[in-house]
């Protein structure tokens, strides 16, 4: 395993760790959700390189873009969540309510 192929591999694990045991703010989910997606789109820039490849030039662009909207939907939920619950703590949050 190459040093590039580490790095990805446990900046991924990193983020899901996170995400996994960090579940106290909503603020940090989403942060550790954005450490994951950016690991994906570096493995995804990273890969036709190694594969001396290049058909699969869009993809990271294209997940880049998902990620981005999913960053801005996710803060809209948060400062939405902040104004009726009061906090961003997740234990507030139960879904079966309105």
């Amino acid at each position: 395993m190459t040093l590039i192929h580490f790095s990805f591999c446990s900046a991924f694990i990193l983020g899901l760790t996170g995400l996994a045991l960090n579940r106290s703010h909503l603020l940090s989910a989403l942060l550790c959700l954005e450490g994951t997606m950016l690991s994906m789109y570096v493995g995804l820039c990273i890969w036709p390189t190694m594969t001396m490849t290049h058909s699969f030039s869009l993809i990271p662009m294209l997940m880049l873009t998902f990620s981005a909207c999913e960053a801005a939907t996710g803060l809209a939920l948060m400062v939405a969540t902040t104004r009726t619950h009061g906090s961003d703590k997740l234990f507030n949050l139960n879904l079966l309510q309105c």
